[in-house]
């Protein structure tokens, strides 16, 4: 195979393996339903079942891709599919709770090990830059890719088998990743790696893991002390490890790459895109199961515009940007996402899934720029730095990602529950109880207005009303963070930014 078909393969290893890490995140929120119903977690563990993945995921970034770049990028991808393969098959020996917490960890160190050794790769293979803006444009679509065929085959798997699969589906995938990833891959490793600093990577991990825990426990719970405490602890370790990444020639983490306008111009889109397209799947996805009444399966189809448009436009995104420039392109990506999200607030009510349709294709047009911020951002870093650029990228994709659901999803919660005031539900005959339980969730309301019998008919059309209207009000809100991020990065990013140049 001659050396530019053998690239080509290579990559084609990459994206896969970034569409089953992709994929997994969403197959296994569908499963969440099954394994409690089988399981039969407390409050606690079902917490730490959902949220356990992205506290590693996200606290060993940094850490994964320092030792990438010492080690050997090829390695630590093939390490992080051995590992991602192993967690998956250890659930057929799983019978708590807590055994399920473990995989879920086990598989967040695997994924820390594969995402960011992607994209740290694909910026050493394509070395030219108009074939690595290509490259990373085919890298951005894989993620739409994953994010649609989730839901998909997820309720596939579940709807024939039991929960177990959401996990085994994995196995053969990995083990014909790390076979193609030694015989289409070449070894790369950072002729400056960063220097081995125990006390950084610490800082790193203790910021990290403690900054999404802040996140994702003030969206569920609101303002806390607990909340409250886990914030001072994630700025002071994030503060200490900048100042220590500042203070050292060649750092474990090259923070200083974000004097580069066109660095920060793309980590801010990624960043906000991502918060785009999570709260997006999220809201979107319980109104389709739960208002709509289609079944996983059907509400992973209906899903689809959003990943066809974002698999489009990731495609059409780089010879754009060739065309017009990487400011526009970057801004207006953000700017059409916005609209989208503006577009829930906008329609009449009662919601029409075609409008919804119409929403998804705008999320996920906007979402194609992300092929763009990847290229500014590789782009922006030297190849001896790609690992640090490309944990930094990984690590906006994550907190996006917690703050989408975080904060649009607490937005969103919030405006249900006013909908829902405790008068009505005690007019309504609800005990204090059963009042808390409709006004947790739209699945509770739904359950109680099940057991009342003729007379929750009420309760029930209350209940999906309020969840619409706060769709709606996360749609406004969203929209307005989506258009002033296009602001800001039209206003960062130089006029001039050329992706389809850099180092």
């Amino acid at each position: 195979m001659s050396a530019d078909r053998l690239r080509w393969a290579g990559l084609a290893v990459l994206c896969t393996s970034l569409l089953v890490v992709v994929m997994d995140m969403t197959i296994l929120s569908l499963a969440m339903p099954a394994i409690s119903a089988d399981l039969r977690p407390g409050a606690v563990e079902l917490l730490w079942m959902v949220d356990v993945y992205a506290l590693v995921l996200a606290g060993l970034l940094v850490t994964a891709s320092a030792l990438g770049d010492r080690w050997g990028r090829r390695r630590m991808l093939v390490a992080g599919f051995a590992t991602f393969g192993l967690a998956s098959m250890a659930v057929l020996v799983v019978d708590s709770p807590a055994g399920v917490i473990a995989v879920r960890a086990l598989l967040g160190v695997g994924g820390a090990m594969i995402m960011p050794s992607t994209l740290s790769m694909v910026r050493t293979m394509f070395t030219d830059p108009r074939e690595r803006a290509t490259a990373l444009g085919c890298w951005g679509a894989t993620a739409a890719v994953g994010t649609a065929l989730g839901p998909i085959i997820g309720g596939a798997l579940l709807e024939a088998f039991s929960w177990h699969s959401a996990f085994l589906v994995n196995v053969p995938v990995m083990a014909v990743a790390i076979v193609a990833a030694l015989l289409l891959l070449p070894e790369s490793r950072s002729e400056r790696p960063g220097t081995l600093d125990p006390v950084a990577t610490v800082l790193s991990v203790l910021g990290m893991v403690a900054l999404v825990y802040a996140v994702k426990h003030t969206g569920e719970h609101g303002p806390t002390g607990e909340g409250a405490l886990a914030a001072v602890v994630a700025v002071v370790g994030l503060v200490l490890f900048v100042r220590r990444c500042l203070a050292q020639p060649n750092p474990v983490l090259e923070v200083r790459l974000f004097r580069e306008r066109s660095f920060s111009a793309g980590v801010i889109t990624a960043l906000c895109t991502s918060i785009a397209s999570i709260a997006a799947l999220l809201l979107l996805s319980q109104w389709l199961q739960l208002v709509r009444g289609w079944s996983p399966l059907e509400s992973g189809f209906a899903l689809l515009p959003m990943a066809v448009a974002g698999v489009l436009c990731s495609l059409l995104a780089p010879g754009l940007a060739d065309r017009i420039g990487a400011r526009p392109v970057l801004a207006g990506g953000l700017a059409v996402g916005g609209i989208g999200f503006l577009l829930v607030f906008l329609l009449p009510e009662p919601l029409s899934y075609a409008g919804v349709a119409a929403s998804l294709v705008l999320v996920g047009a906007g979402s194609g720029s992300l092929a763009v911020a990847s290229a500014a951002i590789m782009s922006g870093a030297p190849a001896d730095k790609a690992g640090s650029a490309a944990a930094i990228e990984e690590s906006s994709y994550e907190i996006g990602g917690v703050l989408g659901v975080a904060v649009l999803g607490s937005l969103a919660g919030a405006i249900y529950r006013a909908d829902l005031p405790v008068s009505d539900l005690t007019a309504a005959g609800l005990d204090a109880a059963s009042g808390d339980v409709a006004r947790d969730s739209l699945g509770g309301a739904l359950e109680i207005a099940e057991l009342a019998g003729p007379g929750g008919s009420a309760l029930a059309t209350q209940a999906t009303e309020a969840f619409t209207h706060s769709l709606t009000g996360a749609g406004l809100a969203g929209g307005l963070v989506m258009l002033a991020a296009a602001a800001l990065v039209w206003w960062i990013a130089p006029r001039d930014l050329d992706v389809s140049a850099g180092h």
